[in-house]
């Protein structure tokens, strides 16, 4: 089942101030920082280099990618974020549970933060995913991609999710020459072999709008993850290199949300090197991090449109207990 809304029992209305600060004079005064993170958690999984694996919890995933206004991570200058996108979950079962640790890192009832998963329950895929304890490898065959957020701050309407749309790929063997030989990852264009025929499932991208409760300020937010092939032939659909030559595409629905939006942020592992910060400029967004985010290699990508404040640390986060370092970004508006 694609594009679910997780724990979908809906709250009474918050109050307008919830994410709002005491002034000097009693008063209380809006904040006007959204904070928004991207990450490839990797089913909380941690491919080692000496072929081992080691399992991470949801709160020491959270505590090593949040940061402050000086992307310092555990101190008490942390806040809670609004939206955190990311890739590679297990699906309905994993995304709540790790939505629930974060509303108890910051002592808020379960359920405040929710989240939205492009598959509920996607196929295995795979065999040991690397990892020399097969039971560890086990826990990285199912993988979607959502998006988590904080209903504190944001609302979203049951009409304002985007249908999952596809990755473009090109099939091993296939011959490539701009984009020739490109289709849509899904099948039929699937892998061949049983053991991957789910694999197309964990880049199935999916989007939404949310509005902020206390300005009515609209905020588009998608999460992608492209194939490894990407890496070297650029594909986003058929004989289509996608946006830039990069193989990022946005679906029509995602696009029609994002075009009804003032806030824009987009989070993608690209699995490809040398994205331009400037690739989504056409729909008003600049990229945010610099550092390689996979080893030597950049390929996580954050996107934005909107007033981004600086980051002493190039809005990426070196501690982060996954293979791939966060990005963030705040953004004022």
């Amino acid at each position: 089942m694609a594009g679910v809304v997780l724990a979908a029992t809906a709250f009474a209305p918050l109050p307008a101030v919830a994410g709002a600060t005491g002034t000097a004079d009693g008063a209380l005064a809006v904040d006007r920082t959204l904070r928004v993170y991207n990450n490839n958690i990797e089913n909380l999984v941690v491919n080692n280099a000496d072929g081992t694996c080691t399992r991470i919890s949801g709160p020491d995933h959270l505590t090593s990618m949040l940061v402050d206004a000086d992307g310092r991570t555990g101190t008490a200058g942390v806040q809670a974020p609004d939206l955190l996108i990311v890739q590679q979950v297990r699906g309905t079962g994993q995304a709540q549970a790790y939505a629930d640790q974060l509303s108890a890192k910051f002592g808020y009832a379960a359920g405040t933060y929710r989240a939205i998963v492009a598959w509920d329950d996607p196929e295995e895929w795979g065999s040991t995913h690397r990892c020399s304890d097969q039971s560890l490898g086990n826990l990285k065959k199912r993988q979607t991609n959502g998006i988590v957020y904080n209903t504190r701050r944001l609302s979203l309407a049951s009409g304002d999710i985007s249908k999952y749309w596809s990755a473009g790929w090109l099939k091993p063997g296939t011959a490539y020459d701009g984009g020739a030989g490109c289709t849509l990852y899904k099948p039929p264009n699937n892998d061949d072999a049983s053991v991957n025929e789910w694999k197309w499932k964990r880049t199935s991208a999916i989007a939404a709008r949310f509005t902020i409760r206390e300005t009515g300020t609209t905020v588009f937010a998608a999460t992608m993850h492209l194939p490894q092939e990407n890496r070297s032939n650029a594909c986003a659909g058929d004989g289509y290199t996608g946006i830039g030559g990069t193989g990022i595409h946005l679906g029509a629905d995602a696009t029609s949300l994002m075009n009804a939006s003032t806030i824009r942020v987009v989070g993608i592992d690209a699995n490809r090197t040398g994205i331009p910060a400037g690739t989504l400029s056409g729909h008003g967004m600049t990229g945010y991090g610099t550092k390689a985010t996979h080893g030597s290699s950049k390929i996580d990508y954050l996107f934005v449109r909107g007033t981004v404040q600086p980051s002493p640390v190039g809005h990426t986060v070196s501690g982060t207990r996954s293979n791939h370092l966060a990005l963030y970004a705040f953004i004022s508006f």
